[in-house]
């Protein structure tokens, strides 16, 4: 491997990290939802199947927007395409803080809807630009890191409600934020978004060669000048690649755990653990909100290396074995709820707890890897977006069904078996998601790539 040029490495990292923290503040925008639901439920009398249906609404809006938004990424390039979506969640997270007509369950699907569909312009623009920023055995690694800086954004917002809605928020004699207010919530957030955006404008190069390092990352699929391609070249391209919707199955099912494991946790710790998580937060809840994204990178990283290192750039093997340790964990999770080691008491609340951040380690080791490795490795800088759309627009639709089969369950079996079937239903998806890596290496070796 070839030295870079002087600068060129600290150029890289000032553009990648300006990527990292706009990506985090979406995060940032999107993770507040959970915090609102208590207090959504208890003013509009919302049951865990509205809620539900609410999510999945958000991420059926973000898949088909990844899909939609990955395309002409690859067309008007990554930079263009995170600042509209920057934009568009200011807007419509100031909508939700600031508007006294959402009250309807309506008017709130479709605000969901609104959110999800503006920052699905974020991960297919800023993978697209980290695709002409990093060769191909660097990805994985780099995936993992910035899998951790976006982490950052769920673990402010996992700190910055707890204090909103604890004690609310006041300066001098000026009234901010009320304790309880649900509100409060989508208000803070996007001004972390409005500072980020603006370092986007005037820092992030596109490429290497618009930053002034011509020619330094040699891209493997398309070596040509530029990084943007047309509609038809990048549609014939990668919809019909032999492996994109292995790793487009596959990441269907991470989104059928990650996201019921994120955005129902603050219902799982009030229902089956028994804290207020409305005005009253546990330390132990928001440490363990802190905790999930922490160990979340410790598996991106941890899986990005790997492939790296060990398997050359091959994403698929690691990912096979990450989605069986993941399906064995939460069957682990659901014995030991089974037999009531899980619920309201010191040692009840702390198993509950600990398996929360097992699942957040195991389930996050493919995402970075499948999600943001593996279109840039099939897609190169030109067409990085549109890989990274399809695949990453599965992680929501498998996400949407998880939202949708899990909030029918418990609401028919919660009163009995409280979370019991939240933790098979992610388990079945676990193994699911390895059976289709197993399957793409066969179908790999097949064909001899």
């Amino acid at each position: 491997m070839s030295v870079y040029p002087q600068g060129f490495r600290p150029r890289r990292a000032q553009n990648w990290v300006t990527i990292g923290f706009l990506y985090a503040s979406f995060y940032m925008c999107r993770y507040n939802f959970r915090f609102a639901v208590p207090g959504l439920q208890d003013e509009f009398g919302f049951d865990i199947n509205d809620v539900s249906l609410i999510f999945a609404t958000w991420s059926v809006a973000y898949g088909t927007g990844q899909l939609v938004n990955g395309l002409f990424s690859d067309v008007i390039g990554g930079r263009k395409s995170m600042l509209i979506g920057a934009v568009g969640t200011i807007g419509i997270n100031a909508f939700f803080g600031f508007s006294s007509l959402v009250s309807q369950f309506a008017a709130f699907a479709l605000l969901a809807l609104m959110n999800g569909y503006f920052q699905s312009f974020g991960a297919p623009g800023m993978i697209k630009i980290n695709a002409a920023w990093f060769r191909k055995t660097e990805r994985g690694s780099f995936a993992g890191i910035f899998g951790g800086m976006i982490q950052l954004g769920q673990v402010s917002i996992s700190k910055m409600a707890p204090v909103l809605l604890n004690g609310g928020l006041v300066i001098g004699s000026v009234i901010l934020a009320e304790s309880g207010d649900w509100r409060s919530v989508f208000r803070f957030p996007p001004l972390f978004t409005v500072c980020a955006a603006v370092a986007f404008y005037f820092i992030v190069k596109p490429s290497p060669d618009d930053a002034g390092y011509p020619g330094v990352i040699v891209d493997e699929i398309d070596n040509s000048e530029g990084v943007t391609t047309s509609l038809r070249d990048s549609l014939k391209t990668i919809l019909f690649h032999p492996l994109i919707w292995f790793y487009a199955g596959a990441y269907a099912c991470t989104g059928g755990v990650r996201h019921s494991l994120d955005q129902l946790a603050i219902l799982y710790f009030r229902d089956q653990l028994g804290f207020d998580m409305q005005s009253n937060i546990p330390f132990i809840a928001s440490a363990t909100l802190m905790a999930m994204p922490f160990v979340a990178f410790i598996g991106s990283l941890g899986s990005g290396v790997v492939s790296d290192k060990l398997w050359k750039g091959e994403r698929g093997p690691v990912a096979a074995g990450l989605y069986y340790l993941e399906a064995l964990t939460i069957a682990g999770a659901a014995i030991l709820l089974l037999n009531d080691f899980v619920g309201p008491g010191p040692s009840g609340v702390l198993v509950g707890c600990l398996i929360l951040i097992l699942i957040s380690l195991t389930v996050n080791s493919t995402h970075s890897l499948v999600g943001a490795a593996a279109p840039m490795d099939i897609g190169g800088k030109k067409m990085a977006g549109f890989a990274s759309g399809v695949i990453d627009s599965f992680q929501y639709y498998g996400g949407a069904v998880s939202f949708l089969i899990t909030g029918k369950v418990l609401s028919m079996t919660q009163e009995t078996s409280g979370y019991l079937y939240w933790y098979v239903i992610m388990s079945g998806f676990g193994f699911l998601g390895g059976t289709i890596m197993l399957l793409m290496l066969r179908k790999k070796k097949r064909l001899n790539l």
